[in-house]
């Protein structure tokens, strides 16, 4: 038996946020079907966009709003920072349509819940989940752009959210994680490694720099909030590419018996939930409670068939309270305080709609 005691400001954490695979797997209340209603609402306010010639970038929180759709808006942001912190929306369209049309429909639920954010040192704040080749082994390649299997992590927004075009031949699955699920389990099992992440971690930018920044950044991955909360942060490939630099301290083992014991966690079946991307599934996941993943896939051979996800970085005015260091040390923040994402000098944001 494990008689270490828990640092004195690590305590277990409780609410809507803890959560367990198989509890949730049996559960259908996360998936959110479109009724016809709203699909034909949704229709009609892609039109009007469309023919507007509206750039995707500009697309606002009012442009997409209609009366029919408020519910459904309601409660995604309900779902996603108070609840599970998880939500997949079901039946939008995408069959019907152009990667515009899609796009359209896509970044205005998307801006009526937070704003979008950018995503790399391009300034791209409509992304392509997609394999275009990149050796996800080289420091600055990132992994959405593979498709090989993508470690537990979370991203640099209130919000991720990956809109599903065409799925894979096989594989692919989505995984996701309540990171306070595997808080509590890592507290009850070794609070000493526990610790370790409460600790600031050096990580790798991978090249994309705001203004003033290193090449790393250190930050807690647990991050202990008052009033019992928890906001969690980890990318565990980020953290060893950070070691190219030598002015980085060089990862302890404890450090290391850390993340494989967070690791062993949310690849438990035990903890995790695995899910199916359909065309037209949107998933909405809150990046400071939920980790998620991606199973390796095989894709067609034929280019127009690919796997292919749009993927949106939102910030939330109304998302939960975080710790000073995110916004001090990490990234930056929005107008708004909320985090930024990638944010380059001089780069435009801008909405590509071919992967690039």
């Amino acid at each position: 038996m494990n008689m270490i005691a828990a640092p004195a400001e690590l305590r277990p954490v409780s609410g809507p946020f803890v959560w367990y695979g198989p509890e949730m797997a049996g559960r259908k209340d996360w998936i959110r079907p479109l009724s016809p209603a709203e699909v034909a609402e949704l229709e009609a306010a892609v039109a009007r966009l469309d023919a507007s010639g509206i750039d995707i970038a500009e697309i606002g929180p009012d442009d997409l709003r209609v009366p029919g759709l408020e519910p459904l808006v309601g409660q995604i942001k309900r779902a996603v920072l108070e609840e599970s912190g998880f939500i997949l929306v079901r039946g939008v369209p995408v069959e019907r349509w152009g990667v515009r049309q899609c796009a359209i429909a896509y970044f205005g639920l998307g801006a009526m819940l937070g704003e979008p954010v950018s995503q790399n040192a391009k300034g791209h704040i409509l992304g392509h989940v997609k394999d275009i080749g990149a050796d996800y082994a080289k420091p600055t390649s990132r992994g959405y752009q593979t498709a090989a299997r993508l470690p537990y992590h979370t991203d640099s927004s209130d919000i991720v959210a990956l809109l599903c075009l065409k799925p894979s031949k096989s594989g692919g699955l989505s995984s996701i994680a309540s990171s306070a699920a595997i808080y509590n389990e890592m507290l009850e099992r070794r609070p000493d490694l526990a610790a370790e992440l409460a600790k600031p971690i050096h990580r790798d930018r991978r090249g994309e720099l705001s203004a003033g920044a290193e090449e790393w950044y250190a930050v807690p991955a647990f991050n202990p909030m008052p009033g019992g909360g928890l906001i969690t942060t980890y990318v565990r490939s980020a953290m060893r590419k950070a070691q190219r630099f030598p002015e980085v301290p060089r990862t302890t083992p404890e450090l290391e018996a850390a993340c494989d014991l967070f690791d062993q966690l949310a690849e438990s079946p035990r903890i995790h939930l695995d899910m199916e991307f359909r065309p037209g599934d949107i998933q909405f996941l809150n990046n400071h409670w939920i980790m998620h993943s991606r199973t390796a896939y095989e894709d067609f051979p034929e280019p127009e068939r690919r796997r292919h996800l749009l993927r949106l970085w939102l910030a939330c005015d109304d998302g939960p309270a975080l710790p000073d260091v995110y916004l001090r040390a990490w990234q930056g923040s929005t107008g708004k305080g909320r985090p930024a994402g990638i944010r380059v000098p001089g780069v435009k944001l801008n909405a590509p709609l071919d992967a690039e």
